[in-house]
């Protein structure tokens, strides 16, 4: 009697281990089946590769003069470049801080030793107009839909806006170029 206790012992561990590995393996064909299934449809949620080249735009800047500014597309967005005079940088830095409603230093809103250069989102913050550059009170940018003037810095001074233009995230590529995005 006792062999016959260890006889079905042996057969019911035996059972057991058998179920277990039956169990895992459906398991494991059951993933592999869903992650199968899943990765198409994750993959199709990705951005499109016209999207992506939307995502980054390359500016080529050596031919703009000191005092002039351009209007490049970005993200379905107008972005504004533009280089200013030695007289426009030395305006905004004297500007003082607690005049601004919107407080933000100049050197905050370009790229250490490249202050000439000013990158920035032609979106004005009131309403989402585009302002017009070289123009209004300040020298920089005149929203004429709802009278907001903006700096040569790209700060609010006067008007409804209650930010600053936003500066896009932008990187010299080289002397000439600029990569925005």
């Amino acid at each position: 009697m006792s062999e016959n206790n260890y006889n079905s012992e042996n057969n019911q561990n035996s059972g057991e281990t058998r179920r277990d590995f039956i169990v895992l393996s459906a398991s494991a064909v059951a993933g592999v089946g869903a992650a199968s299934f899943a990765w198409p449809l994750v993959d199709s949620l990705n951005p499109s590769a016209d999207v992506l080249a939307l995502a980054s735009t390359e500016v080529d800047i050596s031919s703009i003069e000191k005092g002039q500014s351009i209007r490049v597309m970005w993200r379905g967005k107008p972005v504004f470049v533009r280089r200013r005079t030695d007289k426009e940088i030395a305006e905004a830095r004297e500007t003082k801080i607690s005049d601004l409603p919107d407080p933000e230093t100049d050197e905050a809103r370009v790229q250490k030793g490249k202050d000439e250069w000013l990158v920035l989102v032609g979106v004005c913050t009131h309403l989402g107009c585009v302002p017009l550059g070289n123009q209004g009170e300040y020298g920089g940018w005149f929203c004429p839909c709802h009278g907001s003037h903006y700096d040569t810095s790209g700060r609010i001074r006067k008007g409804p806006a209650p930010t600053n233009l936003a500066i896009p995230p932008y990187e010299f590529a080289s002397n000439n170029v600029i990569k925005i995005g």
